[in-house]
């Protein structure tokens, strides 16, 4: 072949290059989307069947249709608006959850919302206010009990059931009924001497 029979010469740039490259590498980390996925993708879920509960949320009575399969915790924060109580690990497994249900402390995310019908929720929205915090609200704050704040709210529901359980009779039982309740920030110390000021306070030390 002669030099005038060769095609024309398309010069590859830097930035050609380099998007070519990003793909590639892209494709080989991405695992391969099976058919039947890709035909549900884009379905929304379906909505399953629904009941109708009366309960009492931080002492207000509260009548609402719920999805049989919703959990109370996701019927708080996105139905009431109550979003103290927070998702985590969605396992029962991190406490960050943690709400009473007629005065026992509970993993909202683990509960339906089905099973509070005729029953009285408090999240730590109702524990106390703002002007009148609860001893046990007051003590995380004085003990330094918290650095990123996410799992304080179902550390304090705990803190207070542990307290009316009768477990705050020393450090070692208070740790072990608190030992659900995860604290990546390492604030257990705190949380511990927390619990120990405001069981007194509370009348259960």
């Amino acid at each position: 072949m002669h030099d005038d029979d060769r095609p024309p010469a398309f010069p590859l740039t830097r930035r050609d290059t380099l998007r070519a490259g990003s793909a590639v590498a892209a494709a080989s980390v991405l695992p391969p989307l099976s058919s039947a996925a890709a035909s549900t993708q884009s379905m929304p879920l379906e909505p399953g069947a629904t009941t109708t509960i009366t309960t009492v949320v931080n002492g207000e009575p509260i009548t609402i249709a719920v999805d049989t399969r919703a959990s109370l915790l996701d019927v708080l924060r996105e139905r009431l608006a109550l979003t103290g109580a927070k998702k985590g690990c969605d396992h029962g497994q991190c406490g960050a959850c943690t709400v009473h249900v007629d005065g026992r402390r509970v993993a909202a995310c683990l509960t339906l919302a089905a099973k509070v019908d005729g029953r009285e929720v408090t999240t730590i929205e109702g524990l106390g206010e703002e002007a009148a915090l609860h001893p046990m609200q007051q003590a995380f704050i004085d003990h330094d009990a918290l650095q990123c704040g996410y799992c304080t709210p179902g550390q304090i529901m705990a803190a207070v059931a542990c307290v009316r359980e009768g477990n705050a009779t020393s450090r070692e039982r208070i740790r072990d009924a608190m030992s659900g309740n995860i604290c990546r920030c390492g604030a257990y110390v705190g949380i511990v001497a927390a619990i120990e000021d405001a069981a007194a306070k509370m009348g259960q030390g």
